[in-house]
């Protein structure tokens, strides 16, 4: 790798094409850093981040493992390129809309990508958004609050904290489902029933109350959104509270 002297990380400079993979002349090789994100991407959506290592990406794309080397220097370099490449750019949000539908459809999109990336909720988080993409969600969240009265920093709070509720809500979601099918080889555990035969409602009333209600009935293969919508529109409402609060002073 070709040192920039920018002291940025590595992964990071090759996020935003600062640092190039050295040559030492000859044909253009046939490896480049987009094909072995690619390739990385998928076999993370394949299997999860245990099916990731540099060894089986070196196999799937029919190099030798010291070849993906000189393009990515570890395993965790190859995760800060691979989630910015796999949650993409933001959708366009029409600037003329509310600043609260703006956030509900940012927020939903975001959503839609970590379902499609299950994976990526398994990242470790290292640090603020720095790659492009990852950047340009964080630029539109910001923008959608624009026109409002918050302030530079409790704008990008509110930002930080949706991004936060999406990955949390979708992780949990992900999480309760492969409980529910048995994951692992265990038996498949429906939690509903659990309550009804060991809860006691004198001892847990509230707790049987709910169950009884049947909130807890659904199929645990196709989870409500009712979760994920709640927790979202009360996080704005608790936004749009201090929003008025300014606006009526």
């Amino acid at each position: 790798m070709t040192d920039t002297g920018s002291r940025l990380p590595a992964a990071v400079e090759q996020l935003w094409g600062l640092r190039e993979p050295t040559r030492r002349g000859g044909p253009k090789p046939a490896l480049s850093l987009d094909r072995i994100v690619a390739a990385a991407v998928g076999l993370a959506d394949e299997g999860g981040l245990a099916a990731l290592s540099m060894s089986r990406l070196a196999e799937k794309l029919g190099f030798t493992t010291m070849s993906v080397y000189r393009y990515v220097a570890s395993k965790d370099d190859l995760l800060v390129l691979a989630l910015d490449a796999a949650i993409g750019q933001p959708p366009e949000i029409d600037p003329a809309a509310a600043w609260r539908g703006q956030l509900v459809a940012w927020a939903q999109e975001l959503q839609v990508r970590y379902r499609a990336h299950p994976w990526m909720t398994d990242v470790p988080i290292s640090g603020l958004p720095a790659g492009p993409n990852q950047m340009l969600w964080f630029e539109f969240g910001l923008r959608a609050l624009a026109g409002t009265t918050l302030q530079p920093g409790e704008r990008a709070s509110t930002v930080l904290l949706l991004a936060t509720f999406v990955r949390a809500q979708t992780q949990l979601a992900q999480d309760l489902t492969r409980a529910a099918r048995g994951a692992g080889g265990g038996p498949t555990v429906n939690w509903a029933e659990v309550v009804r035969r060991v809860a006691d409602p004198v001892r847990f009333p509230e707790v049987a109350a709910t169950v009884a209600a049947g909130i807890f009935d659904d199929d645990p293969d196709e989870l409500p959104d009712d979760e994920f919508g709640f927790g979202l529109q009360r996080i704005l409402d608790g936004v749009e509270a201090l929003h008025r609060s300014r606006v009526s002073a």
